[in-house]
């Protein structure tokens, strides 16, 4: 899923709990008809949802009587009904969140805190290589664990590089700059053709009329950009807070971000990406790929097994370029957590099969899928590991680990207010609608609503 929420630095893996520590035994829990217990788990994602369903057999073989209920809801639909089950008093007892909503949700007190039941269990939370700290509370207290972690790639069809006159290497070695582009400029116009066969830095070329876009969409909606202009505009330095946790305002008015949109805008106006809302939203970036409409872009690491796996494409992986010092590449990255709701009636029962979740056992074998990145180093080499041996290899994504190349997603609040003031304007900005003077107007409306409580 692309989301503000969907970074890690690798830290010593923590004493792992073996399966039976994890899965003890517990006397709390909703009982039904013969004494059996349910603990009630939410997630947005389906692959998730099935990835975690071997951790759920686990569970209940660890826990005679205890039975896992895993349900699934379109994003677009999650965070409604979970808001609606808070009201009604029937959210589920532990559920996925989005660093997006977090600060809404713990202001609200319908998040349980979880520092007493992690110190009692001598919980090692530096097992975690990301998102610890990003669901610390202004309290100080630990309200999820880290259920896995996000970055992007470049993602390219290898004919279509080759008959350029590029190798995968060129791909791999692109840097940026917001003056002209660099080898990336360079390199997106003379991968974008138009309909006669012209490319985009040959005279004649037709930016009306295009077969080929050399670079999927960038001119994003969201207001973080991750997966889209991020990983360009952050290797000048730039972030988006003026703090990472909790900060008092965005910095949209920096000039090195109004530089880079104003190049990614560029790339529309020449023909050389599409523009936001080319393409139906049910239009994915695979699809893009696959049927000729992109030969490049950026995407999200869960996305790789996808990408490989097109039938009859050769799919490249490529890290996001250098950024104007030829040297610096920098990737946000973001972990979704893990919740348990205040209001459940099996807090005992919801910390026992989230902490399970968040162990290697679990994360080892759930990850296997390839379909998200385990928070657990020792999962994540294993995951890679298996993978590698179907021929999806994700160095590009471990390398960023170990290079440090990774810096993490802010913590921010109001999410959802945010989201919905900024996105029209992102979509006027790149329309053509509005001009550079917007981001002034951005940034004085962020302080408003970070500081609205």
């Amino acid at each position: 899923m692309r989301t503000n929420t969907r970074v890690r630095r690798t830290v010593a893996l923590g004493a792992t709990l073996t399966l039976a520590a994890v899965l003890s035994a517990c006397s709390n829990g909703s009982s039904s008809a013969g004494g059996s217990k349910t603990v009630n788990w939410w997630t947005w994602d389906d692959k998730q949802a099935a990835a975690y369903k071997v951790c759920a057999t686990d569970f209940e073989k660890a826990n005679p009587g205890t039975t896992v209920k895993i349900t699934q809801y379109n994003v677009n639909d999650y965070f409604t009904k979970l808001t609606a089950g808070f009201v009604a008093g029937t959210a589920p007892d532990a559920f996925q969140n989005s660093v997006q909503f977090f600060q809404a949700y713990a202001s609200q007190h319908q998040l349980l805190a979880m520092d007493d039941y992690i110190a009692k269990d001598k919980f090692d939370l530096s097992r975690f290589s990301v998102g610890v700290d990003a669901w610390k509370y202004t309290d100080g207290k630990q309200y999820a664990l880290p259920l896995d972690w996000a970055a992007s790639g470049v993602y390219f069809n290898e004919d279509a590089v080759k008959k350029a006159g590029y190798t995968d290497q060129d791909v791999k070695s692109l840097n940026w700059n917001p003056d002209n582009g660099g080898t990336l400029g360079k390199m997106i116009a003379h991968l974008t053709i138009d309909t006669k066969g012209r490319r985009g830095d040959e005279k004649g070329f037709d930016k009306s009329h295009i077969r080929t876009y050399g670079y999927g969409q960038v001119a994003s909606k969201d207001f973080i950009g991750q997966f889209t202009w991020n990983p360009l505009v952050s290797t000048t330095g730039w972030r988006l807070g003026d703090k990472t946790t909790w900060p008092t305002v965005f910095n949209y008015a920096d000039p090195r971000f109004v530089k880079t949109m104003d190049w990614i805008r560029s790339l529309t106006d020449k023909g050389y990406a599409p523009k936001i809302g080319q393409f139906n939203d049910s239009v994915s970036d695979v699809d893009l790929l696959s049927s000729g409409k992109v030969a490049m872009e950026t995407g999200g690491s869960w996305e790789a097994s996808t990408f490989v796996k097109i039938p009859g494409v050769k799919v490249g992986i490529a890290p996001t370029p250098y950024g104007p010092d030829g040297k610096t590449r920098s990737v946000l990255s973001n972990s979704n957590g893990n919740n348990i709701w205040a209001g459940t009636k099996n807090p005992d029962l919801a910390w026992k099969w989230v902490s399970y979740m968040g162990s290697e056992a679990c994360q080892s074998k759930a990850s296997l899928t390839g379909t998200f990145f385990p928070s657990i180093p020792a999962s994540m080499d294993a995951s890679a590991k298996a993978l590698a041996k179907t021929g999806v290899d994700l160095s590009v994504f471990t390398d960023m680990i170990k290079d440090k190349v990774l810096y993490p997603s802010p913590v921010y609040g109001n999410g959802a207010a945010l989201q919905d003031a900024f996105q029209p304007l992102f979509q006027a900005y790149f329309a053509g609608q509005k001009s550079d003077s917007v981001f002034t107007d951005m940034q004085n409306q962020s302080k408003a609503l970070l500081a609205k409580k």
